[in-house]
């Protein structure tokens, strides 16, 4: 199960948390907005990399910037049956492993570049593409899909040279569930696990 989840996890920026909407008036995503958004929420990520703090602390640095800008309903329909604190607890774990694939990925780089380029709309949605830069190593596109249902620009997926982070991730906890009879708790001593090891010396 560890190597299952982290292994869908680790693309390389955000990617992407789980955060509870706040129902507001939606509104159609511009163009600028989006790219002005990504542009602070990418900027603000890449202090915390480039910055000379310990790895503890960038995680406990990144973990509210995901809160607030990151919202991925990633257990899909089976949101809808888990208990309000099946779901604060599946929140809080899935953010720290998210917070965990960013440091492993680009946490012990100094002078990392974050470049924005076309914005284009996804549906009701726009796609912003943008070029992450490491030294001495290649450069690698992530796609960030910004809505605005919530009444305020979020992060609802993201596409780093790979597959939607949104859909792979649904499938993957999807297929966790089926093979536990749809258990939740299954799940979230799954995470915990992955969350516990991550930690572990």
């Amino acid at each position: 199960m560890k190597t299952a989840l982290s292994r869908r996890h680790a693309l390389g920026l955000v990617a992407a948390a789980a955060t509870l909407r706040v129902a507001a008036p939606a509104r159609a995503a511009s163009a600028g907005d989006a790219r002005a958004f990504v542009s602070s929420f990418g900027q603000h990520l890449i202090a915390i990399v480039n910055s000379d703090h310990s790895l503890a602390d960038k995680k406990v640095a990144i973990l509210p910037l995901l809160q607030e800008h990151v919202d991925m309903d990633a257990m899909g329909r089976y949101w809808r049956v888990a208990t309000p604190e099946q779901q604060t607890r599946f929140l809080a774990l899935f953010h720290q492993i998210l917070v965990n694939s960013i440091t492993d990925k680009i946490g012990d780089y100094r002078g990392v570049t974050f470049t924005i380029g076309n914005v284009a709309s996804s549906g009701p949605d726009q796609a912003v593409d943008t070029v992450i830069s490491r030294p001495e190593q290649p450069a690698f596109n992530a796609q960030w899909i910004v809505s605005f249902s919530s009444g305020k620009p979020m992060v609802v997926d993201v596409m780093a040279e790979g597959p939607s982070l949104r859909l792979t991730t649904r499938q993957d906890y999807a297929s966790f569930l089926g093979r536990h009879n749809g258990s939740i708790d299954a799940l979230l001593h799954a995470l915990d696990h992955q969350v516990q090891a991550h930690a572990a010396p």
